[in-house]
């Protein structure tokens, strides 16, 4: 292998692990918030222990989550210096406001809420956790603008051999970023909504800790089904945004091969894509053009026509991302979210017939649908960078020359195998924390945070 294709395997193998723990730091954050804000409001000692169980968690996963996302800042200069020397001056101002006004509030006021249980006033200690919130998902603003530059390059000017930028404003109001970043949130609101209702669901069927995970589960499920409800609508604005600015994303999501006016949505191919078509197909009239114009008419552009275009604009190659992956991709995700939305009907209907309980084939798909935002998560994001090959920036620069020139394959292959085994013990520990946690579950003794001594000191482990 060469190095430019174990630069593309190391990144893409450390970004899908960062993305496991991103989601569920951007909505347990609010979640937590909200529980304790029900403790604060009602002076109900359930509501606190709700609060530290569910806290404790997302400590461990928000650590991961910035032990990995570090990593990520270290590949720009390590293997992609090519892309750094051509982007820096865009894509360095988003992370620098990242860290100035998202990481420091994040960081400075976790650390206050961890360690200010007992010794802050209940108002400021919530106080601490709602800007914990608001700082982790502001964070996930700023890095949305970097990429939504690479998705949609505005604001900037070519001089030098450079990307240099000549409006901020234009930058950070991309429209790219505002259809992005609300999909971006909401499907963390809707990964926490699952965490927390597949854990109630578990002390459940184990009939352990009742009242605190019958209120934990309500607050779950309530906040799975309005949040997979509202990343579907945000997932559809965004798609009808992509037929216009990144027709190509489009097309290959659908295997349309041939510009179709009115185009069918495609709901099975097995695409062929060495003879560039489709072998076999099952697909419903007219409703891509619906989707996409709210209306059964209207072109969509085809793959064919697209590549010609490209090829006319920037010069012979292949403009046309994978097609299967794409294809695949897009549906997994889809079925993803309508399972996570039929769950949740089910099971809030069982809930307000108070028969859900005693349902445990029920309970027991709520467990095992942990796994399913993460599925549809990765596969999102997989979509969204790779839909956009063979670009690293829309019609800049490409993958290909972005790679550092400097580095050898075997370089790239020690770090990839270092961060391999880094990135595996890191799981491991992360598990067997989790699992420690899960299994401990609240503290149903009175809590000891009040009690400090010159021995023992009030935190949230205590």
């Amino acid at each position: 292998m060469d190095a430019l294709l174990l630069a593309r395997w190391q990144f893409a193998m450390t970004t899908v692990y960062h993305f496991l723990f991103v989601p569920l730091t951007l909505g347990l954050s609010v979640l937590v918030a909200v529980m304790e804000t029900l403790y604060v409001q009602t002076g109900n000692e359930m509501y606190k222990k709700m609060t530290m169980f569910w806290g404790k968690l997302f400590l461990v996963n928000f650590s991961m989550g910035v032990v990995t996302g570090i990593v990520q800042e270290f590949h720009f200069g390590m293997n992609w210096a090519e892309y750094s020397r051509f982007m820096g001056d865009i894509f360095g101002a988003p992370l620098a406001l990242e860290a100035l006004t998202a990481f420091f509030i994040e960081s400075t006021f976790l650390g206050l809420w961890i360690f200010g249980w007992e010794r802050l006033s209940k108002r400021v200690h919530l106080a601490c956790i709602w800007l914990v919130a608001f700082a982790s998902n502001l964070s996930a603003f700023w890095i949305l603008v970097a990429n939504s530059f690479m998705q949609s390059p505005v604001g900037y000017a070519l001089q030098n051999g450079r990307a240099e930028m000549t409006d901020f404003l234009a930058v950070i109001t991309n429209p790219y970023v505002w259809g992005q970043f609300p999909h971006t949130v909401l499907g963390g609101l809707v990964t926490a909504g699952v965490f927390v209702t597949a854990i109630s669901a578990y002390y459940l069927l184990k009939q352990r800790h009742l009242p605190i995970f019958r209120m934990s589960i309500k607050v779950g499920l309530a906040c799975m089904l309005v949040s997979t409800l509202l990343v579907m609508g945000t997932g559809h604005l965004q798609a009808q945004y992509l037929a216009k600015k990144q027709p190509m994303k489009m097309a290959a999501m659908e295997a349309l091969w041939e510009s179709a006016d009115p185009a069918p949505f495609a709901i099975a191919v097995v695409v062929d894509e060495a003879n560039k078509k489709n072998s076999f197909e099952i697909g419903i009239p007219k409703v891509l053009s619906l989707l996409a114009y709210d209306k059964p008419e209207g072109e969509i552009k085809g793959i064919n026509e697209l590549q010609a275009a490209a090829e006319m604009k920037y010069g012979p190659g292949n403009y046309t991302p994978s097609i299967t992956q794409s294809f695949w991709t897009f549906r997994i995700m889809v079925l993803s979210g309508l399972w996570m939305m039929l769950l949740a009907v089910i099971s809030i209907f069982l809930l307000y017939k108070e028969r859900l309980e005693e349902n445990g084939t029920v309970l027991k798909l709520l467990l095992w649908s942990l796994p399913v935002p993460y599925i549809a998560n990765s596969t999102g994001w997989i979509l969204t960078e790779g839909g956009r090959q063979p670009w690293i920036v829309v019609g800049l620069q490409k993958v290909s020359q972005a790679v550092s020139t400097n580095v050898t394959s075997t370089e790239v292959w020690i770090s990839l195998i270092g961060f391999t085994v880094i990135y595996g013990v890191l799981a491991i520990a992360a598990i067997y924390l989790v699992r420690k946690f899960i299994l401990e579950g609240p503290v149903e003794h009175k809590p000891v945070l009040g009690v400090l001594t010159k021995n023992k000191e009030a935190t949230l482990w205590n």
